[in-house]
């Protein structure tokens, strides 16, 4: 098959879709597949053939609001170079959908829209409009599968999909990962979705009545300056930077708990959030926040949930963890299992069945 990824940001850029964008592809090409990859940010990845982009006029207009449009604009303008293609793999919302679409229709050419993170829902009223040239949906949760299904996407041509680890080598770091008592773990950019001040608010709850605990964040990004006031409030609250993936996953996996805080801003939210189905595959306690939710693909009794935004419920379900060694070691032996089944080649085995279908148009026959 030969696949054509639309992705603004690749790695190094910092982020978890451009980390899953990378990951898909790699295992796409390690199951024979070409692939195609237009980008505007980042190293193009090996083994792929790059999309040359030539800035267009109207792109250039676009970009005064938007790169990311301008983007979108721009791949429009030069797919019709590329030639052989079975399907267009597109990570993004509406607003690339309405560049993209039309052109992939005018050409024949399959599209795939990948939601990876919640809809801008106060611009709801054009989605209808800027999907109606996509031939079947990818969602990584249960948030971006209701918004699509709330502005009348049938549910036929959405297909929910998790974000993907490498559980083999997360497998490794578990393995001989030593627990830490007390050890509290949270990962992602230092942004405002993360709610990063949230989990140090409730840190320093928890920590007046359990002096033993201390809370490593992971990560870099524009609240650096302002959480590190937030946790020179009190003791015990590390802001560890940017690190390497395998020393994210050796500090993981050393965690009694692993805390996700994220919270649904107007026009950002998270999907499923692979930080914390690593944290599972890596053996840690997963407590997240209802707003990043593992919600419909991962089992409710695999990690917790405290309600999001609340300081109070956040430092309940802390102690609550920490005191149940019991309960805590079968959601562990549960969230393993959970996340074995989020493995890389089984999610692109899945991927690549729901491109078939598309090609094949099976969800627009559903409906007959």
């Amino acid at each position: 098959m030969r696949i054509l990824h639309i992705g603004y940001r690749l790695p190094p850029e910092p982020g978890g879709k451009e980390l899953y964008i990378e990951r898909l592809v790699r295992e796409q090409l390690r199951r024979g597949h070409e692939v195609v990859v237009a980008h505007r940010r980042g190293e193009i990845l090996p083994g792929t053939e790059p999309l040359p982009l030539a800035r267009t006029w109207p792109g250039r207009a676009a970009a005064l609001k938007s790169d990311e449009i301008a983007f979108a604009m721009d791949c429009a303008t030069a797919l019709p170079r590329v030639r052989g293609l079975d399907v267009i793999h597109l990570h993004g919302d509406h607003r690339e959908a309405l560049a993209l679409g039309p052109a992939a229709r005018r050409l024949g050419m399959p599209l795939v829209l990948h939601v990876h993170g919640a809809l801008a829902m106060h611009q709801r009223w054009i989605m209808p409009w800027a999907f109606r040239h996509v031939d079947g949906f990818i969602v990584v949760g249960g948030r971006p599968e209701g918004e699509l299904l709330s502005v009348g996407i049938p549910d036929r041509l959405i297909r929910v999909v998790p974000s993907g680890v490498n559980f083999g080598h997360l497998a490794g770091f578990r393995d001989r990962g030593r627990l830490q008592r007390g050890l509290i773990v949270s990962v992602g950019s230092l942004v405002q979705v993360k709610n990063h001040e949230l989990t140090i608010e409730a840190f320093h709850r928890v920590r007046a009545a359990r002096p033993d605990v201390r809370l490593v964040i992971a990560g870099d990004g524009p609240e650096r300056d302002r959480l590190r006031r937030l946790a020179a409030m009190g003791p015990g609250v590390e802001l560890a930077g940017h690190l390497s993936p395998d020393r994210v996953y050796s500090l993981v996996s050393r965690a009694e708990v692993f805390v996700q805080s994220s919270r649904r801003l107007r026009a950002i939210g998270e999907g499923i959030p692979t930080a914390a189905l690593e944290a599972m595959a890596l053996g840690a306690a997963v407590l997240v926040s209802s707003d990043a939710s593992l919600d419909p693909v991962v089992p409710r009794d695999c990690y917790r949930i405290f309600r999001s935004e609340s300081a109070t419920d956040l430092v309940a379900q802390l102690g609550a963890l920490l005191d149940d060694d019991e309960g805590r070691r079968r959601m562990i032996e549960k969230g393993v299992r959970a996340a074995e089944d989020a493995d890389w080649p089984v999610v692109a085995a899945r991927i690549e069945d729901w491109y078939e279908k598309v090609i094949h148009g099976v969800p627009a026959l559903a409906a007959v």
